[in-house]
């Protein structure tokens, strides 16, 4: 290990940063731990172009963590919409109001307190700390993980947790020892894997731009640039099909809610079947009856199957989740009146009003389409 390295390595890189380091983004440079924390989550699982959209918008909704806090679930999960992987927004909801309870509206500066709290990991913990409160904490994104693991030639996946926990050693060792150094230094950080030291295309191997860690980096030293770190060989991902009604009355749609555990947890989509691994196309309606007992247990199934009238085919959708596939084959039912549901989780809601509600992103823009041809307001 270059003890070099180490002791040179938090100058060099903001050193690089004054000079090639992103700038202007909407969440740089600004220190209230609210707007930390609402960025670092959505930049995590997302694109920084559309979260360069997304959060000034979310921000102007909720401006603070006390209105946030107050914020009924549905009004974040339909602000979130599009964004995916929807836990991070039930655990924005349910962080806000625990900062509101346990801390008087005020995020901690101790990054072990801040890791006590909803849907905040280590990483993200050093990261408001560092940000906002100045604190010599370190991160360990996957891009701080990819250029830890060239610079010290790194061996064996970052799924094994010996593996990790070295690399957190090594995060460590690398900070600047002066604590007003930490903002610069982290977005630094950041900013060096999400634009030189990238998985498939790092400037050491474009020869258009001179590392300044090319003479220490034991990845480049050693020819292993793209072979650090070690990659795990991904399975196919499964497909599976599964039937939604949609089901109208009028300008209505009926919407059932997700449990909040389940894929799209706690958002509002159309009554679905169970998923079932895919095979050949089906061309032939699901039996009403039998889909209206399974989709809607808690309703009457008899009071429903009389007031729909029958089912039609509809479009076919596929979906792409992170590690699975979804064929969502859409039938369509005119209910001939309006029949009251009894679960708290089944609904019908005008076409004017679905921008309330979070909706999956294909369910979005299949209803959409609907609201356009009626000419009702969905916006995105």
């Amino acid at each position: 290990m270059s003890k070099a390295l180490i002791t040179t390595f938090s100058e060099k890189l903001i050193a690089w940063h004054a000079r090639s380091g992103r700038s202007g983004l909407p969440w740089q440079g600004n220190r209230d731990p609210y707007a930390v924390w609402v960025s670092e989550i959505m930049l995590q699982q997302t694109q920084v172009a559309t979260v360069l959209e997304r959060f000034p918008r979310f921000m102007k909704r909720f401006p603070t963590v006390k209105k946030l806090a107050a914020a009924h679930i549905d009004e974040v999960l339909a602000e979130w919409a599009g964004l995916g992987y929807y836990s991070r927004a039930r655990n924005l909801h349910a962080c806000a109001q625990q900062v509101m309870q346990q801390f008087a509206g005020q995020f901690p500066s101790d990054p072990v307190l801040l890791e006590q709290l909803k849907g905040i990991g280590r990483s993200t913990a050093g990261a408001i700390a560092a940000f906002a409160f100045h604190v010599r904490a370190p991160i360990l994104d996957a891009n701080v993980k990819r250029i830890l693991a060239r610079l010290f030639a790194v061996e064996g996946t970052l799924q094994d947790k010996a593996v990790n926990d070295h690399l957190w050693g090594l995060a460590n060792q690398i900070l600047p020892s002066k604590p007003q150094d930490m903002p610069v230094y982290t977005q630094a950080l950041m900013d060096f894997g999400a634009t030189w030291c990238t998985a498939r295309k790092p400037v050491c191997l474009s020869g258009e731009k001179k590392c300044p860690f090319e003479k220490y980096c034991q990845a480049n030293l050693s020819n292993q640039v793209l072979a650090l770190p070690k990659k795990v060989v991904k399975a196919k991902s499964p497909e599976f099909d599964c039937d939604m009604l949609l089901v109208r009355h009028g300008n209505a749609i009926l919407l059932q809610k997700r449990p909040s555990k389940a894929i799209w947890g706690g958002l509002w989509s159309l009554p679905e079947s169970i998923w079932v691994a895919k095979s050949t196309p089906r061309k032939v309606a699901p039996s009403l009856k039998s889909f209206l007992e399974a989709a809607l247990p808690e309703e009457k199934a008899a009071v429903w199957l009389k007031a729909c009238k029958a089912v039609q085919v509809g479009p076919q959708i596929k979906h792409v989740f992170t590690h699975r596939r979804l064929w969502m084959q859409i039938w369509d039912v005119n209910a001939l009146k309006s029949v009251e549901p009894e679960s708290a989780n089944l609904k019908w809601v005008p076409l004017s009003q679905l921008g309330r509600y979070g909706l999956p992103q294909p369910i979005k823009i299949l209803l959409q389409g609907l609201s356009l041809a009626r000419g009702d307001g969905l916006k995105n």
